[in-house]
């Protein structure tokens, strides 16, 4: 089967229709990298590193700030009811949307990438383009992790970055942080004919419940930005038969923080909250901060004027916040639409962003 290519010469949106036309489901990216590594090698202006199915093309013209554009080239699966590709353009209900898997999350912001890598061959900041693998599925597989772990130096000379994960074509300043946690009760089980005989744990997980309704979650400004942090009970278990007390239970707690709090402060924050209990940390990924007081930051929304929100969930801005850089969102399609069988983008949200980061580099 002959490769695929791509015309970076085609406009934002007819683009973003052949980039999605290349299926590339996570672990299945390899088609679309060989793509993407063909149309840019095609530009002399760029050295182009690969890793794996991730890719790095890197401008080098002694620019005063270098930035970062990054998008990741997988999507989660097709499905066939309806059916996510080919790709189509049909009315929608405030004009023309490209329909089909991948339009929002996040070939729109691959598309526009690969356009300005085509535009602009001595843009006014030296730019590090990033398209990566893995990002839909477990962090072992994420390429801006392997960047991390083999190339640092491929991304951590840049003063800022711009992740093109669907905005709604808004800016989304950095992300908060996310914490889980089990929280757990030990009790003695016996026969629930003769609970005296024991002590039950799902009881005694009244009390976690409790501290949590009376959680007063705090607003927190970060470079400008208002980050509403949020402390919930998202899982619960316990118990073992109909006819047993039960002698443990687990709440499993989610904890979103804003990017001023440290790893180790969010946790030392839920054990507070949970003193007393047994708390077992699972997983915390810290937040990134937007950086909007830097140069490039300024310059950026200066160029685009739009209003600044806080990007309220998680994001991988938080993988460049990791290695030093700060990092904003900013993409075509609404996120609320992202994985949905119906995944469809406005088509002039395409046009709108591109024309905004050339703005911003020319």
């Amino acid at each position: 089967m002959p490769s695929a290519r791509l015309d970076l010469s085609l406009d934002a949106t007819t683009l973003t229709a052949a980039i999605c036309d290349i299926a590339s489901v996570s672990l299945a990216e390899a088609a679309l990298a060989d793509a993407i590594e063909a149309a840019l090698a095609a530009l002399d202006h760029l050295t182009v590193t690969r890793l794996g199915n991730t890719l790095v093309a890197r401008t080098d013209l002694g620019r005063a700030e270098r930035v970062v554009l990054a998008g990741h080239i997988d999507t989660v699966p097709l499905t066939s009811d309806p059916v996510n590709l080919p790709t189509r353009r049909v009315p929608g209900p405030a004009g023309e949307v490209l329909w089909g898997r991948g339009t929002v999350d996040m070939k729109g912001g691959v598309a526009v990438q690969l356009r300005v890598a085509r535009e602009l061959a001595t843009p006014n900041r030296d730019i590090t383009f990033v398209f990566y693998e893995a990002e839909e599925i477990d962090s072992q597989y994420n390429g801006l992790l392997h960047i991390e772990q083999q190339r640092p130096d491929l991304i951590a000379d840049a003063d800022f970055a711009v992740l093109l994960e669907p905005t709604d074509a808004q800016v989304e300043g950095g992300c908060k942080g996310t914490l889980r946690a089990e929280v757990s009760t030990k009790g003695i089980a016996a026969h629930s004919a003769r609970p005296w005989k024991g002590h039950n744990a799902i009881h005694d997980a009244g009390e976690i419940l409790r501290r949590l309704t009376a959680y007063q979650a705090r607003t927190v400004e970060v470079d400008g930005l208002e980050y509403r942090e949020a402390l919930n009970a998202v899982l619960i278990s316990g118990g073992i038969a109909g006819n047993v007390i039960p002698d443990r239970c687990v709440v499993t707690v989610n904890y979103r923080y804003a990017p001023s709090m440290s790893e180790a402060q969010a946790e030392a924050h839920v054990r507070e909250v949970f003193a007393g209990f047994e708390v077992a940390i699972v997983d915390n990924a810290g937040g990134a901060r937007p950086g909007l007081h830097l140069p490039a930051a300024q310059a950026f929304v200066e160029a685009l004027g739009v209003e600044v929100t806080a990007k309220q969930g998680w994001t991988d801005v938080a993988r460049f916040s990791a290695m030093g850089v700060p990092a904003v969102n900013f993409g075509p399609g609404d996120p609320n639409l992202a994985h949905m069988d119906d995944e469809q983008c406005p088509v002039e949200q395409y046009a709108a962003c591109e024309a905004a980061l050339l703005r911003w580099l020319t």
